[in-house]
């Protein structure tokens, strides 16, 4: 994924060549796994998450697992911005919107994405790190092994996390 040179000796324009692969991979599972957004297609989640991190990469230019921790939250910032946008009713959200996609509809829609957003944040306040699991496994799509590498946890670890956040974000949208 990320270039085997530390990210501190990348320059932003080799940095973004050498993940843009792994970025567009994340950005198409998070569309794939029915929650795509008429106003994002992979590429628009994939630059948009870009520009977000490079307003930052100072800073992120420690390692992979810092650096795809905050990319997992600037593409869910991205996620939920986009739904909101879509709702706002100034950009005539409750419209009808139509596309020429082929992708089929989104299950669970924009409220979901919402709800869930909004738990996310009452279980960060509990603990970041079951939030950060949720993070990569909802907002973005990575399976276990992906999310557990990118956590920098082993896969069992990471699947009581996601069993415990999945129990408490049930009980915070009932």
């Amino acid at each position: 994924m990320i270039p085997t040179p530390p990210l501190a000796a990348c320059t932003p324009e080799t940095l973004f060549e050498a993940i843009y692969d792994d970025l567009k991979q994340m950005a198409h599972q998070r569309l794939r796994r029915g929650h795509a957004l008429t106003l994002l297609d992979t590429t628009a989640l994939v630059h948009e998450t870009w520009f977000r991190l490079s307003a930052r990469l100072g800073l992120l230019q420690q390692d992979r697992q810092h650096f795809f921790a905050y990319a997992a939250q600037a593409m869910r910032s991205v996620v939920v911005d986009a739904v909101r946008e879509r709702a706002a009713l100034r950009r005539g959200g409750d419209a009808v919107h139509m596309t020429l996609d082929t992708q089929l509809p989104a299950t669970g829609g924009d409220e979901q994405v919402l709800r869930v957003h909004e738990a996310l944040l009452d279980l960060e306040t509990l603990d970041p790190r079951l939030a950060r699991v949720v993070e990569l496994r909802y907002f973005v799509g990575l399976d276990e092994v992906e999310a557990a590498e990118a956590m920098g946890v082993s896969r069992r670890t990471l699947q009581r996390d996601w069993s415990k956040a999945r129990a408490l974000l049930w009980e915070a949208l009932q």
